[in-house]
């Protein structure tokens, strides 16, 4: 299905905590340009945009001498309304995205159905407390933060592992996995919104 739609969204979101500026591109090649102080941070957006082929520049700027949370919660919600704007009526895409992913001695799985109804279900077993200058806390935070707003029903799986690192990891490169598929356009759908209620 040749796309006719210019499937882009940005976003700029200022608030007392944190100033971010992202745009994001459906149609990319996983191009980004990702800068948010917290290095494990921007590594995992990095390799979210290189696995869902989603061009991403985020840049933000937050308080983190109080710590992280801010930050993350906030990109978290300035992608995700990106994304709502960029996938528009949802018309003609497959909607649905399954995928697993091995890191090592993890295995991550992530489905989500980009519907219009956000819902989070994240479970990843024990990480550790910090992996850099990371807050493993802060992941469960980003990933609901992005689901509610994005309109996703997301569901986080790390079903076995040692290694924080690799959970997580694996977790981010699953979600761009399952989100490449999900806004992909399904030829034999004929450009309609793929829900018999006509709407999503």
């Amino acid at each position: 299905m040749e796309n006719a739609v210019n499937r882009c969204g940005e976003i700029k979101r200022t608030t007392a905590e944190t100033s971010i500026q992202i745009k994001i591109n459906l149609d990319g090649t996983g191009k980004s340009n990702i800068k948010t102080k917290i290095g494990f941070f921007d590594h995992m957006l990095t390799l979210l945009s290189a696995h869902s082929l989603i061009d991403m520049d985020i840049n933000c700027d937050g308080d983190i001498e109080v710590d992280g949370h801010h930050s993350v919660e906030d990109c978290g919600i300035a992608l995700g309304q990106a994304f709502s704007k960029a996938i528009g009526d949802k018309r003609g895409i497959n909607r649905y995205g399954t995928f697993y992913v091995p890191m090592d001695e993890a295995l991550a799985l992530v489905s989500l159905d980009i519907s219009g109804r956000p819902f989070l279900v994240c479970d990843m077993g024990e990480l550790a407390p910090m992996i850099g200058d990371f807050d493993c806390e802060l992941i469960e935070e980003f990933m609901r933060a992005f689901a509610f707003n994005a309109g996703i029903t997301l569901h986080i799986k790390v079903l076995y592992g040692k290694n924080s690192h690799h959970k997580v990891e694996g977790v981010f490169k699953a979600l761009g996995h399952a989100l490449r598929h999900a806004v992909e356009f399904d030829e034999r759908a004929k450009n309609k919104i793929p829900s018999t209620k006509g709407v999503l």
